[in-house]
């Protein structure tokens, strides 16, 4: 196991404000439905990763690379419910999310069906690695958050700093089961293409029409904020692409970014977290996830 971090499954509860959830970030209604489109995908997204890992848990030796896939499993089993939760709050603000959703699972059920083992495991380190730049450059920026409802502010920040502690989870069971033969490279660099592929070829279509549904499609300025925000500046996704590409590097491993001292900020968002429990009066819950 070459991590540098070994993940820790935590149970956090953001208790999401419905009222907020058309409009939760300063930069406007188009940036957060972009990152709302984004939410819609985490859900089903986490369990296909959690079933491609546990495919291969029984060939993993590394009593250390054992742990840290357990706690990567509770960590994306969180995630899941956390968007759950997320993706319920859009259905009940008017938003067509069950409807897309629904189609996430049919494709997502339909690779499980269809294509090896091997394959899933690969599309689940590429999306991984997705995931993981992503949620550095939101680190790094802290700006995209600042002055958002805090609620949705913290849940962000929380998924991009347990993406962050787990991204060479997968990675590294890949490594293990597969090796490092000119075929798993082949097959961890296609499925990175088709992964980022399928990924904005459907985010995009599924962008268009959270905004449709409020009518914020034909707002061409909205529109124009929102892709200046994303590939421009501060450029959300164009920041990004170096890291992307850096993937296709033979000896590649996700700890070569390393960003481990966002790790630090993990105490301060937990007392934030539990801020909102005790104002909703609610108790810490233990979940075991195996």
């Amino acid at each position: 196991m070459n991590s540098l971090v070994t993940p820790i499954q935590r149970n956090l509860k953001f208790k999401l404000p419905i009222k907020a959830v058309a409009d939760w970030n300063k930069a406007g209604r188009h940036v957060t439905q972009f990152l709302n489109s984004m939410s819609i995908f985490f859900p089903e997204g986490e369990r296909f990763f959690i079933q491609s890992v546990r495919n291969y848990r029984h060939e993993i030796t590394d009593p250390d690379l054992q742990k840290a896939v357990k706690a990567f499993i509770g960590q994306e089993a969180m995630h899941g419910r956390e968007h759950d939760e997320y993706n319920q709050a859009l259905i009940e603000a008017g938003f067509p999310v069950d409807k897309l959703e629904a189609y996430v699972t049919k494709l997502l059920n339909f690779i499980q069906n269809t294509t090896p083992q091997s394959f899933q495991l690969g599309v689940t380190i590429g999306l991984e690695h997705l995931t993981a730049i992503f949620a550095d450059t939101l680190l790094k920026h802290p700006e995209f958050l600042d002055g958002a409802e805090p609620h949705f502010a913290a849940l962000w920040q929380w998924h991009a700093l347990e993406e962050t502690e787990h991204k060479a989870v997968a990675f590294d069971v890949f490594k293990e089961v597969m090796g490092k033969s000119p075929k798993a490279y082949a097959l961890r660099t296609t499925t990175l293409i088709a992964a980022t592929g399928i990924f904005f070829g459907l985010l995009y279509p599924y962008y268009f029409q959270m905004l449709k549904e409020k009518g914020d499609h034909t707002n061409l300025a909205g529109l124009w904020k929102s892709i200046r925000y994303q590939w421009l500046m501060p450029g959300m996704i164009r920041k990004t692409v170096p890291a992307w590409l850096d993937y296709f590097k033979p000896g590649f491993h996700p700890w070569d970014h390393d960003n481990r001292e966002f790790l630090d900020l993990i105490p301060e968002l937990e007392s934030r977290v539990a801020e909102f429990s005790l104002r909703n009066s609610s108790q810490p819950e233990t979940v075991t996830v195996s």
